[in-house]
């Protein structure tokens, strides 16, 4: 592109669509994507903007961050506090009080953390704790049975402790040696747990904090404090952009690893998962969670290389395109087909079958066809 064309371009920009038939400039990819967040934000008055409890005002966020300078941003989110009327709800705490908290506003706050007035914050941060205790209170349940049902399954010994004894599945084992007239079954075979001196599998969830993942990011971190509450399984928590930040020692709290997130920036898969190999020590024993949308801005090839070698080593891996409530999301269809072309699954995930998936990934189950049997948007 020459300058004169640059020019233009940035012209273009600046007078938005209105300039577009005088102007007969032709804008590229990143221009368009440019375009559109501009027109979101200064034309929003014709447009209806993207309206304060909209889950695109999180992406809109993000967007901003991946297309103009950090300078630019702090701008353009000043302004967009007035313009898209979230000024109003962030600089009152009794007005934030009264607005009906879900994961959309929370991921907002999340994208706004930095420039939140003072006085707010603390009204910002008990509105996210609701909506976290909320959601856990909702999902502690399910996640725990599955996972410390799968775990005693995966870990049954034919030689237990007495202490040990799965007494259930024992005499179930057994019926065939019922003897009537004692009244009794021999118990011939014993079945029971195997003692647990150390974590029975490593969680590693490895999550893409971009603008588009922002619900993705609210679940899973919920979900990987619940994991961490249970000592049969060690959790690493992983957030990335184009940099990658262990979250981990937060574990203990939700809300404060919510607010060591950044939503928004740009994506390096390949960089996340290249610190994912090197804190893997157990390779068959672990299990790692990949959450993105796959829309890779680093080296797509030495992603799937990397992903590879996690697969080939030993690892249960498998990548969730969205962890939220939402439908089929938008994702890079070529990469997660690539994925899948190596033997591990990438499908949209919903909350509430989140558990199941950790128990049949325990289970070591063919991920693919678990995805399959429970109708989720699957790349294949």
């Amino acid at each position: 592109m020459t300058d004169s064309d640059a020019r233009e371009q940035r012209w273009r920009l600046v007078l938005g669509k209105a300039a577009a038939p005088e102007l007969d400039v032709s804008l590229d990819e990143r221009a368009l994507g440019m375009d559109r967040v501009l027109e979101a934000l200064y034309e929003s008055e014709r447009r209806g903007g993207l309206g304060p409890s909209s889950p695109n005002v999180a992406r809109w966020l993000g967007d901003i961050r991946s297309y103009f300078p950090a300078a630019v941003v702090k701008v353009m989110q000043q302004d967009a506090l007035t313009r898209l009327n979230l000024r109003q709800m962030l600089l009152e705490p009794e007005l934030l009080e009264r607005v009906e908290p879900d994961v959309h506003l929370v991921a907002s706050l999340l994208s706004l953390q930095s420039v939140i007035p003072a006085r707010t914050r603390d009204t910002a941060r008990s509105v996210v704790r609701r909506v976290v205790e909320q959601l856990e209170k909702r999902l502690r349940s399910p996640l725990h049975q599955a996972v410390r049902g799968a775990l005693g399954r995966a870990a049954r010994t034919r030689r237990p402790r007495a202490s040990e004894i799965d007494w259930d599945r024992t005499i179930r084992k057994n019926l065939a040696h019922h003897q009537p007239q004692y009244g009794t079954i021999i118990a011939r075979e014993l079945v029971g747990f195997a003692r647990r001196r150390s974590a029975l599998r490593d969680v590693v969830l490895c999550v893409d904090q971009s603008g588009s993942m922002a619900s993705s990011v609210v679940y899973s971190s919920i979900f990987a404090a619940v994991l961490a509450s249970l000592r049969s399984v060690s959790t690493r928590f992983i957030v990335f952009d184009t940099e990658v930040a262990d979250l981990t020692e937060h574990l203990q709290d939700p809300v404060d690893l919510l607010f060591g997130t950044q939503l928004g920036g740009g994506t390096d898969i390949d960089h996340a998962l290249a610190y994912c190999q090197q804190i893997v020590t157990r390779p068959a024993r672990t299990i790692l969670v990949l959450i993105t949308d796959l829309y890779e801005g680093g080296d797509a090839r030495s992603m799937l290389a990397r992903a590879s070698e996690l697969k080939k080593s030993g690892v249960t891996i498998v990548c969730l395109l969205a962890l939220s409530d939402a439908g089929a999301p938008s994702f890079h269809h070529d990469h997660a087909q690539a994925l899948a072309a190596l033997g591990i699954p990438a499908f949209a995930c919903t909350p509430d079958l989140f558990p199941d998936l950790m128990s049949a990934a325990i289970l070591q189950q063919d991920l693919g066809l678990w995805a399959s049997q429970n109708d989720l948007v699957t790349a294949r």
